[in-house]
């Protein structure tokens, strides 16, 4: 498994082991997080979300637990929420809202279909605690302050208190799944959609992932046992681990290395590739300082 450090998790794209991207919809097992400013045009379906400010997000949106939506963001479908829901001003849901659990918003929330809430209906100006920590260190990390991100996150893992924490959604649990990339991670200004996945910065893939699009990300690094349909292009080092599948091209302005039994369908492009004797390329390969072929495994 490929870890992240805590500066470093609101900065990059990480999608944990055994996510699928379908025609319309993006099915995780645990959380995810959607940094501000960001398009996704597909649904969700998962444990929990937590969408940032000004978010649009091209689909349904479906949870076991709790949904948490950061003020100007919009959902262009359907709402099913199975525990609690937060939504903050002027978020806007052009289908139809249902919550199991209560429901706490702020003003002026659009939902053009109607609602249904079993649990308590509270009309406020929420900031979710974790929203406002995504943003908070989202905003830092951009400003180059990394120091005062390290101090914001001790603070909060000391200051807590046992029955806060399980309050606000069992936090300890969310940042132990983060660091271990259990969570969907999507940082601020992506976007994602069936044709295309563009990040900022770097782009972790967990294992045996379904995905469709090309992705296009600063670096990249990919585990085990996935299947892309699509291209992957990088300024800097690119890693395909072992029997992976990629349907497309992948290229990079710098180095790049194909692990055992993996199948690249299209070319390579780098200054320097290492490839696996195992691994197999239906493609050219393109490097313009050499290519390595190796016996042992570096990618485990």
């Amino acid at each position: 498994m490929i870890y992240i450090t805590k500066k470093e998790f609101l900065n990059k794209l990480i999608i944990p082991d055994n996510t699928i991207m379908e025609a319309n919809s993006i099915i995780v097992e645990n959380g995810i997080i959607i940094g501000g400013h960001s398009n996704i045009f597909y649904g969700l379906i998962s444990d929990f979300v937590i969408i940032g400010e000004k978010v649009k997000v091209n689909g349904n949106i479906t949870t076991k637990s709790d949904a948490k939506i950061d003020m100007w963001s919009e959902i262009d479908g359907d709402v099913e929420i199975k525990e609690n829901a937060y939504f903050g001003d002027f978020v806007t849901i052009k289908g139809r809202l249902k919550v199991s659990g209560n429901l706490d918003i702020g003003d002026d929330v659009r939902i053009n279909e109607g609602f249904e809430a079993k649990g308590n209906i509270t009309i406020r100006n929420p900031i979710p605690m974790m929203v406002f920590l995504f943003l908070y260190i989202n905003e830092m990390l951009r400003l180059g302050k990394d120091e005062e991100v390290e101090k914001a996150l001790e603070d909060l893992i000391e200051d807590e208190e046992e029955e806060e924490i399980e309050k606000n959604y069992k936090s300890m649990e969310i940042q132990d799944a983060i660091f271990e990339n259990k969570i969907m991670i999507i940082p601020y200004e992506s976007k994602i959609s069936n044709d295309l996945i563009s990040v900022p910065d770097h782009a972790i893939i967990g294992n045996d992932c379904r995905l469709i699009g090309n992705i296009r990300a600063k670096s990249f690094d990919m585990e085990s046992n996935n299947i892309l349909y699509g291209s992957i292009k990088t300024k800097q080092n690119l890693t395909i681990g072992m029997k992976n599948s990629i349907h497309g091209n992948i290229e990079s302005k710098k180095e790049i290395y194909i692990g055992e039994k993996s199948h690249i369908l299209g070319n390579i492009n780098a200054q320097f590739v290492t490839i696996h004797e195992t691994a197999r390329v239906d493609g050219k390969i393109h490097a313009t300082k050499g290519t390595v072929f190796e016996r042992i495994s570096v990618v485990k």
